[in-house]
């Protein structure tokens, strides 16, 4: 059983092993196009845990760019005319990088502040002022995920997320890759980006409690920044835990809000939908087999 990740993007499914990467998306007039790359193996010292979760995230944030590149050019192309410029693509991208620290970096850390005036416990104690911090953080997250889901494309792309899901599923479980076998699992998976952002979230409340309450406020904005690598690496270790630790109790009361979170980000795919999912696995099974 190889250990495969997936990723919904526009009109598609990317699917990720430890030897390449695949994505497969369907086009305007029906047809399923497929792009795929081999990943080099990373070098020992990458692979230490800690430092792993924070390349894989960076390495994830590469591989998804690509494969946005490769949807949006494909779903969109014959529709347009002229296929979407990579600039433009990566100007979008990095934009949104931009956006997502104002909205839950700058924007809870400031609030925090604010209420730091009116309640003396929020402004004396570190851990108050971290957990009011990452309280607001959650909840801007959960009024964005509401949000962009009545986006008529974002509801596509959520859907895609719920057939990404359901194959890995039957991967998982050793079934065949068919409808019949796919159609019942559930679109939720607890090795799930989403799960992974919550699981950052709660990690941060923790670590940014060690940053001295006495510093200012671009201080403690910009070790926000610099902290992103170990809260990722730390979120990476826990996910990948749960993962091997799904049976156990505990476990699986602690990644019900990541699942729960997912009802928010997965909706049930259509057959169509499953299908594109179903040729990422395949394609990217097929590299994990080859000899390289």
């Amino acid at each position: 059983m190889k250990n495969v990740g997936g990723q919904a993007v526009i009109e598609g499914v990317m699917m990720k092993g430890k030897k390449g990467w695949t994505v497969a998306v369907r086009g305007p007039k029906g047809e399923i196009h497929v792009k795929k790359e081999k990943l080099s193996e990373l070098p020992k010292i990458l692979r230490l845990p800690i430092l792993r979760g924070f390349i894989a995230l960076f390495h994830a944030m590469f591989i998804g760019i690509k494969a946005i590149e490769f949807s949006a050019n494909k779903a969109y192309e014959e529709e347009e005319g002229k296929p979407l410029s990579p600039v433009a693509i990566t100007a979008t991208i990095g934009l949104s990088i931009i956006i997502g620290i104002a909205l839950f970096i700058l924007l809870p850390l400031y609030a925090t502040k604010l209420l730091g005036a009116v309640f003396a416990s929020v402004a004396t104690s570190s851990f108050m002022f971290n957990l009011v911090d990452g309280i607001i953080r959650v909840f801007i997250f959960l009024l964005y995920i509401i949000a962009i889901g009545t986006w008529k494309e974002m509801r596509r792309i959520f859907e895609y997320h719920g057939a990404e899901h359901k194959v890995i599923h039957a991967y998982e479980n050793g079934k065949e890759l068919t409808l019949k076998n796919i159609k019942d699992y559930s679109p939720l998976h607890p090795r799930c980006g989403t799960s992974f952002l919550l699981i950052v979230m709660v990690i941060s409340i923790f670590t940014f409690s060690f940053i001295p309450q006495s510093w200012s406020f671009i201080y403690k904005f910009l070790s926000r920044l610099v902290l992103i690598p170990l809260i990722a690496g730390l979120s990476y270790e826990f996910l990948r835990l749960s993962a091997k630790m799904k049976h156990n109790q505990i476990m699986h009361i602690l990644i019900q809000p990541g699942l729960f979170l997912q009802r928010l980000t997965t909706r049930e795919p259509d057959e169509a939908q499953i299908e594109v999912a179903i040729k990422a696995l395949e394609e990217v099974l097929v590299l994990e087999d080859a000899d390289v």
